[in-house]
């Protein structure tokens, strides 16, 4: 059947190389790219304004006939307005109003992109996470929190209206060439701080590999849950080696202690809960990436890291 596919987030990092992607494959009959920003669509894609939250989304799934729904629209950083009932707001009930749009809609098959934050920070996460382990979002970390929402809600969904087909995807760090995000701004410090007595890993995945693993499972109605990282894990001491910094690891009562000052002044948006977000970070297992889903990423989390080292100068 041809794919006649709507994306959200249309406008995004991912969703821009995405919408390209699928507008260059001649199996694709009708692209879609809609955002909540104003925004060119390349190709024959066409560019739609619209909220993930806005009702009128089944309306125009179903004006268009589409048949498959990739959804990345989410909010990964905050603005210092956004309160925590916004963020709810677009990543689960956003996601909620997509799903049931593509219910009324009839579409067969629905790609989500969760995170691995949906696993949570915890000190008694596995070594290497799977799948199967247990989804515990931190409630103290909205995107955490909501990824591990939406995941539930999916996975009603699932058991209630098993027609509409699921991928779901939990990536690690996401690098490419131009990615300055919260994390990456960690590593242009002068000095890299981390948490005595933690390694604090990080798996990356290139850029280019998660548009290519979206775009295959959605063009071959894939279904299942799949973590996406590549290959291996950098430690935050090795990652300050990498960069020819120092490494201070600092006691996690004196950062939790200078957060919770620097929080009070306003000076940072960040308290003491962001300790354990360096303490106990995820590492996502790529095992069923590769022998389920038939993908090995280009690039081990190590190779993405140099990459995107280089292309920032």
């Amino acid at each position: 059947m041809t794919a006649r596919i709507l994306v959200t987030g249309g406008a995004g990092f991912i969703g821009q190389q995405v919408v390209a992607r699928l507008a260059a494959e001649p199996t694709v009959g009708l692209l879609v790219s809609a955002d909540v920003r104003a925004h060119d669509a390349p190709g024959g894609a066409e560019a739609i304004v619209l909220d993930v939250r806005d009702h009128a989304l089944a309306d125009l799934l179903t004006s268009r006939s589409v048949n498959r729904v990739i959804h990345l629209a989410s909010i990964v950083t905050p603005l210092p307005h956004h309160t925590r009932e916004f963020l709810h707001s677009v990543d689960v009930e956003g996601t909620l109003n997509v799903i049931e749009a593509s219910l009324a809609a009839g579409v067969e098959h629905i790609t989500v992109t969760s995170s691995g934050a949906a696993y949570g920070y915890h000190a008694d996460n596995p070594a290497w996470i799977d799948e199967t382990d247990p989804l515990r979002g931190n409630p103290e970390f909205a995107y955490s929190d909501h990824k591990r929402i939406v995941e539930e809600i999916l996975a009603g969904y699932r058991s209630s209206h098993p027609g509409l087909r699921q991928l779901v995807f939990r990536p690690g760090t996401i690098l490419g060439a131009s990615v300055d995000n919260q994390i990456t701004a960690m590593f242009g410090w002068p000095v890299i701080l981390g948490i005595a007595g933690s390694e604090t890993p990080f798996v990356f995945i290139w850029d280019t590999d998660v548009v290519e693993i979206i775009t295959t499972g959605c063009l071959s109605g894939r279904e299942g849950i799949y973590n996406l990282a590549g290959d291996g894990a950098v430690p935050l001491r090795q990652i300050a080696s990498e960069l020819d910094k120092r490494f201070l690891p600092v006691p996690a009562a004196v950062v939790k202690a200078g957060l919770a000052v620097l929080g009070a002044m306003k000076v940072t948006p960040y308290g003491p809960e962001q300790v354990d977000f360096l303490r106990y970070r995820p590492v996502l297992s790529n095992r069923r990436l590769i022998d389920e889903f038939g993908y090995t990423p280009a690039r081990t989390s190590l190779e993405a890291f140099r990459h995107w080292r280089d292309a920032r100068g």
